[in-house]
């Protein structure tokens, strides 16, 4: 059975990988197993019943070393230090790796959102927002969506710091409705950002794209996009799942049909379609694909179950979904993994251009923003395509070792304060 790790730890190890790789100077080396700022706040909040309670939150600053911190705010139960830590490290990741002028950080809370109204929702998030409120801003660390959180979470939050600060300031949050300065493409992002890594890398593989057959674990702001755009341009998704089940068809599914299910309200258990078999959520894993994309949250994919995933590309759209022992025994069953860091790193990269729009208050058209997405994550993935042949390495290995050595010369050439 496996070690049972921290995402921090797990986090730290790539880290020391990378480190390995490119003699990294043990002083960097020292900087970067740290989090610059660690914020814990407390959210008291009156709930409708009149009754006090308080909420732990967080917000986490892992490099600004490159630029402002970036990464996004989640609302769950499981929240802890921890988790923050790692996720705002592969942030600082994804940005280099992106040559974004970005560096990394998360945010949270523990909560669980479906025990709270809306009002009470609304007033932990404005609540949560002032205590943090001397950490984020344009120029500082700029929060976006993430678990259980979304546009309108966004919304509020600007709304706080713009009153505080006596100025409208959208750029201070991405993910933001379009009316108050949100970008066209945002809530797709990541999803889009899959579909145009697996198309090209497929090309690289010699694999005829279309002709490939995909599973995707979870259906949420992630998988269901990437299901889609993979659906729209005739691919077979043979399997998918939920919280509740997984669904099976080798025949493929239909995709636009299960979207319409779930905009319902509906659960995969409840799903009934004839030539489609509903399973365990944990079975989608491990039935025989071409492409499997898990894209539910960390620690899928383990040493329990590494060896009996069946499918010639790992597209990782969730964060951390693969762990350390189980990324080896993947590599040497020689099944290519597409990296979180590179595979998901869509969202952070509109997030960007919702950034930029927002300071020039001029904003794009959905075909340029998809023109620019796909134009800068298909230059970083021949960028780690090149480094992983040139020195022998996985997809994972190669992308570390140019996030790190990009995040790196920043820290040579700024120097160490004071």
């Amino acid at each position: 059975m496996e070690h049972k790790i921290s995402l921090y730890q797990v986090a730290l190890q790539q880290l020391d990988d990378a480190a390995k790789l490119i003699n990294l100077d043990p002083n960097i080396h020292e900087k970067l197993k740290y989090m610059e700022r660690i914020l814990i706040v407390s959210v008291p909040i009156l709930m409708d019943d009149g009754s006090l309670k308080v909420f732990q939150g967080y917000r986490v600053q892992h490099s600004t070393v490159r630029g402002p911190g970036k990464g996004g705010i989640r609302y769950s139960e499981n929240v802890n230090m921890e988790e923050l830590k790692a996720l705002a490290m592969w942030m600082t990741w994804k940005t280099a790796l992106l040559k974004l002028p970005l560096g990394g950080a998360k945010g949270g809370i523990t909560v669980n959102i479906k025990k709270l109204s809306p009002r009470e929702l609304e007033h932990l998030t404005r609540r949560y927002t002032v205590e943090i409120l001397n950490l984020i801003g344009p120029t500082r660390d700029i929060p976006a969506p993430d678990m259980n959180t979304n546009s309108q979470t966004m919304a509020w939050i600007m709304d706080v710091f713009s009153m505080h600060r006596g100025e409208t300031t959208p750029g201070v949050v991405t993910g933001k409705p379009i009316e108050i300065g949100g970008s066209l493409g945002r809530n797709r992002a990541t999803g889009m950002g899959l579909y145009f890594i697996i198309r090209e890398m497929a090309n690289k593989m010699g694999y005829k794209f279309l002709e490939l057959k995909y599973i995707i674990q979870g259906f949420g702001k992630v998988g269901s996009v990437i299901a889609e755009e993979l659906f729209n341009v005739g691919c077979k998704i043979i399997g998918t799942s939920d919280s509740t089940a997984g669904l099976y068809s080798p025949d493929g599914l239909n995709i636009r049909e299960l979207i319409k299910w779930k905009k319902k309200g509906n659960s995969f258990k409840d799903y009934q379609e004839k030539g489609v078999e509903i399973i365990e959520k944990e079975e989608i894993l491990t039935k025989t694909c071409d492409v499997l994309i898990p894209a539910t949250t960390e620690n899928q994919i383990t040493s329990e179950n590494a060896d009996k995933i069946d499918c010639k590309i790992l597209l990782e759209g969730a964060n951390g979904p693969t762990t350390p022992a189980a990324d080896k025994i993947l590599e040497e069953r020689g099944i290519v993994v597409i990296p979180d860091i590179l595979a998901n790193s869509g969202g952070v990269l509109v997030s960007y251009f919702e950034f930029v729009q927002d300071i020039n208050a001029y904003f794009w058209d959905l075909e340029r923003i998809n023109n620019e997405m796909r134009k800068v994550l298909l230059k970083a993935l021949e960028d780690v395509y090149h480094v992983a042949q040139e020195r022998n390495i996985s997809l994972r290995k190669a992308a570390y070792v140019l996030a790190v050595s990009n995040v790196a010369q920043a820290i040579k050439l700024r120097g160490f304060y004071p």
